[in-house]
């Protein structure tokens, strides 16, 4: 299994964003909510993280929680490859008002990485 987690996994483009969330789909389990969209046109699964300056205004706070995030999402990716030749375009969006444990966002990614 590869746990990394390079540039072509990652989502940047604006126009694949705006796309994401005018036709996508989104689940949401506390802490957090995940916005997808399944795309043929790319060659690997595409993922973005986002915290709230609203929510948390340090900036150390916000880069905090999004590498837990992405930590979590790069250690359990290898689920999303049960499905074959189906590959998705995912904005994860931390919609908490506190930091929470790791454990706690692990449980929630897993979730909504297996609902998908």
């Amino acid at each position: 299994m590869n746990f990394r987690f390079p540039k072509s996994e990652k989502l940047k483009s604006k126009k694949k964003i705006e796309l994401l969330f005018a036709e996508g789909r989104s689940i949401s389990k506390y802490p957090i909510k995940v916005f997808y969209l399944p795309s043929n046109n790319v060659k690997k699964t595409q993922a973005a993280f986002a915290v709230p300056k609203r929510n948390f205004k340090s900036a150390v706070d916000r880069n905090r929680i999004k590498r837990q995030l992405r930590e979590v999402y790069r250690l359990q990716k290898h689920l999303l490859k049960n499905e074959g030749e189906l590959k998705f375009s995912l904005f994860f969006l931390y919609i908490g008002n506190e930091i929470l444990p790791y454990s706690k966002i692990e449980t929630s990614l897993k979730f909504l990485i297996n609902k998908i």
